[in-house]
């Protein structure tokens, strides 16, 4: 075989490698569509009626690391939080490096002065990053309920009442997840494509996985967790940059389930630049796949339903979608020079747009819809922006997941916050 045939025939083979993780990246999607079609769930529990002598006690805990912005903001909210104040016991769990670690002792003092049990937990190194915080916390107090908070998000006044209400009621439930919101979701058109994904993947995509009863991602942030369940999953792990979808995933594969509460929200801060953007995604992209590496065999040799363990592959493997597009892209670009013609690429083509449209409109148009964010129009405007962030994500994000796929350790860099 010449060396025209040699290429070629490496074009074709690396295209349809590419292509089949494409399809594999559909299929999940398509499943989750299809699964939240069939039963979209409740999306609220009502609070307990338990007398506050009755209730447990719970430690929220809110890990932060250079985040001067939010710190204050951040203890206040926690001490507004509807609980009987003796048994609302708030970390503040600092590796700041910065000013951020001053702030936060001044106001714990000042919290602590007003009658809150509240305690700044200061680490003088990352070790295990946010995994290591919360597991030096948790070592620091043994109540029974864990309820996480990252330091840019405000909970509502009544969610503890309405998220332990729900672990209280059901001693099989694992941990509570709660719908992430944004209080710049507005704020130009990169947050309003960030919101309608995050909307898409709490409103069909959690809700359908929940729907099924098979594994669904725990976000790191909004839940509360059974003490219990941490503890027989092994506790918090610092070796991947997904320590949430990993102890999720364990807590499952322990035999617990989870909750899903769409309502009411958690109010976050999501990135409002395309580099502090980069950022977060790489690192969540790098994480999937660590976790993939790390708890595939056992997914696959657990006691789980069939359905379970290809959903939950799928769902961990999501992220090699952007690799293979860029692959896929490439492959294209150099079997259309080769042959001189695009021709033979134009059904493909086709069909693989058609597929991506009724995904993307499949996935964010009920959520768009449930939520209320706005007419058809404006729907619209976001929507056809979204192709062509998702190409400079895959772009930016692919060489990072090779990176992790190969077992690359890289360090936990935080998204920053400017306090919006």
């Amino acid at each position: 075989m010449n060396f025209y045939g040699t290429a070629l025939a490496l074009t074709d083979f690396v295209g349809w490698i590419a292509t089949c993780g494409l399809l594999l990246a559909a299929a999940n999607y398509a499943y989750v569509v299809f699964c939240y079609l069939l039963r979209p769930i409740a999306s609220r529990t009502p609070p307990a009626t338990v007398p506050d002598a009755e209730l447990p006690h719970v430690l929220v805990q809110i890990p932060m690391f250079n985040e001067a912005a939010v710190a204050e903001a951040a203890a206040r909210s926690a001490v507004a939080l509807d609980w009987p104040r003796e048994k609302r016991h708030v970390q503040l769990l600092d590796d700041s490096t910065d000013a951020t670690t001053q702030i936060v002792r001044n106001i714990v003092a000042r919290l602590c002065a007003e009658g809150h049990d509240i305690v700044h937990i200061h680490r003088h190194d990352r070790a295990g990053f946010k995994a290591g915080a919360l597991a030096a916390g948790l070592a620091a107090n043994d109540a029974p309920y864990v309820a996480v908070l990252d330091a840019d998000f405000r909970a509502p006044t009544d969610w503890l009442r309405i998220t332990v209400a729900a672990l209280l009621r059901d001693p099989g439930l694992g941990f509570s997840q709660s719908r992430c919101d944004f209080r710049n979701g507005d704020a130009n058109a990169l947050t309003r494509v960030q919101r309608l994904m995050q909307d898409a993947h709490y409103v069909v995509e959690q809700s359908a996985r929940h729907s099924r009863g098979v594994p669904f991602q725990c976000n790191g942030t909004a839940t509360v967790w059974r003490r219990a369940a941490i503890d027989a999953a092994g506790g918090w792990s610092g070796d991947t940059l997904s320590e949430d979808l990993d102890l999720g995933l364990r807590v499952f594969l322990r035999g617990w389930r989870a909750l899903l509460l769409l309502e009411p929200p958690a109010l976050g801060e999501m990135p409002s630049n395309v580099a502090d953007w980069r950022v977060q995604q790489s690192r969540w992209s790098s994480g999937f796949l660590q976790v993939a590496r790390k708890l595939l065999p056992a997914v696959w040799s657990s006691s789980l339903s069939l359905e379970a363990k290809i959903s939950t592959s799928l769902m961990i493997l999501v992220q090699l979608f952007f690799p293979c597009a860029l692959l896929a892209g490439a492959a294209l670009l150099a079997g259309t020079l080769l042959r001189e013609s695009f021709t033979p690429y134009i059904a493909p083509v086709a069909i693989g747009a058609a597929i991506a449209l009724a995904i993307l409109v499949g996935m964010t148009l009920p959520a768009y819809r449930a939520l209320r964010r706005g007419s058809p129009g404006e729907y619209l405007a976001v929507l056809v922006q979204m192709p062509g962030l998702m190409l400079h994500l895959g772009l930016a994000n692919s060489i990072d997941m090779l990176g992790a796929a190969i077992g690359r350790r890289r360090g936990f860099v935080v998204t920053p916050k400017q306090g919006h």
